[in-house]
């Protein structure tokens, strides 16, 4: 079997796709949003209100948003919700082109936006599973990944291109339609494979069943394999850690050391890194590929540490190039365990409360560590960070659950 054996799956190839042009879609959005904002308002509290509208909407209807991807056909949700993300990037290109923006109006839309991507994340990972048979879920869940990291990389380039030649209403145009376009390849795909939505369709005619019910049947499934909470409790303390060491406190090193061009060089080669990791992950595939990449994890440290002790532009360039590679095997190893172990027609809503525990102390993160780097300076914090990821990484490997687990789908360690 070949890295690229997926993508001879119609199926496969058309969710890859719409995936790929979402993401694309994702990364022009903020920017050519947040230059209407500018524009608009000149003010860059106005523009925290309404990229905090898309985000508070989006972390709080994550969990509803798995349900329903477990309820319906996992097509129909997603072009649903592109269709959605469409309309309003639409409407907020028109209202920027014509000059009729308003804040109201653009964090209304912004909610609405958000409240859409909170659907449609937990149902494209779910609906990956069914698009290939279950020995090509490695190399799906990577070329996935690569296609959506490309995207990630291209879409912020062509969005600032778009932006500086047209203008940010053109390019809130061109968004609406890269979501359209994801909309109808997200309802072209067919599945052979029964659809997880299936089960819970039959329960939906019982009255009895409530969107309640469902909440606490994905919590039971989440809190009963102990591999599943124990990492998503890592991950809430390392991305708070990354959130604030590199996200708050990366400017300010670099502003102090290397230059803020200098810091865009060090996020390049971050995302080098995650594509490189997603190549590395097409071809190595660990039995134990959970207990691998929760171990790369602590590579995490690895940037906070020189950003603390060495800030010069190389080294602090080619940590950032690891940790993105490592990043990118535990995405991989962790997506493929999801969708190994975790029953099919709950899958939405486990990755939904994945999603809330991992990243909701982000904010936390960012908050304190400002506050924390002024009381006891820049670089014992960035230690203290680095350090809260080693911690993290080595008491979640002390589970017995994430170092046993196999890739297998027989298995039942949990």
């Amino acid at each position: 079997m070949t890295a690229l054996a997926p993508l001879r799956i119609t199926a496969f190839r058309r969710l890859f796709a719409a995936r790929t042009i979402t993401y694309l879609g994702n990364a022009i959005a903020p920017i050519a949003l947040g230059f209407a904002v500018l524009d608009l308002t000149g003010s860059v509290t106005a523009l925290g209100v309404v990229v905090a509208a898309r985000s508070v909407a989006n972390v709080a209807l994550v969990a509803v948003g798995g349900v329903i991807a477990d309820r319906l056909p996992r097509q129909v949700v997603l072009s649903g919700s592109e269709l959605t993300a469409a309309l309003t990037q639409g409407i907020i290109a028109t209202l920027v082109l014509t000059g009729a923006a308003s804040m109201p109006a653009l964090i209304a839309l912004s909610i609405v936006n958000g409240a859409a991507a909170a659907v449609a994340l937990p149902a494209a990972s779910a609906l990956l599973p069914q698009t290939v048979p279950a020995d090509q879920l490695r190399q799906a869940n990577a070329l996935s990944r690569l296609g959506i990291n490309a995207a990630l990389i291209g879409g912020a380039a062509a969005g600032g291109a778009l932006v500086a030649v047209t203008g940010p209403g053109w390019g809130l145009a061109v968004d609406a339609v890269t979501f359209a376009v994801a909309a109808a390849l997200f309802a072209g795909v067919r599945t052979t494979a029964t659809h997880a939505a299936d089960h819970d369709r039959d329960h939906d005619r019982d009255h009895d069943r409530t969107m309640v019910t469902d909440l606490r049947e994905g919590w039971r499934a989440f809190r009963s394999h102990t591999w599943v909470w124990v990492v998503v409790v890592q991950f809430a303390a390392v991305n708070a850690a990354l959130a604030g060491g590199s996200g708050v406190l990366g400017p300010v090193i670099a502003d102090a050391t290397f230059g803020r061009a200098g810091w865009g060089i060090v996020m390049a080669l971050q995302a080098v890194g995650l594509v490189l990791g997603g190549i590395v992950a097409l071809r190595w595939q660990p039995a134990r590929a959970l207990l691998w990449g929760v171990a790369l994890t602590s590579v995490v440290a690895v940037p906070l540490a020189v950003m603390a002790l060495s800030p010069t532009l190389i080294a602090t360039g080619l940590a950032f190039l690891a940790a993105g590679l490592a990043i990118e095997q535990f995405a991989v190893a962790w997506d493929v365990s999801l969708q190994h172990h975790i029953p099919a027609d709950r899958l939405a809503r486990v990755y939904a409360y994945d999603v809330l525990g991992s990243l909701a102390a982000i904010p936390l993160g960012q908050v304190l560590v400002g506050p924390t780097a002024d009381r006891i300076g820049t670089t014992p914090t960035l230690i203290g960070a680095a350090t809260i990821v080693l911690i993290a990484t080595a008491l979640a490997l002390t589970s017995r659950s994430v170092r046993q687990l196999s890739i297998q789908p027989t298995d039942t360690v949990g």
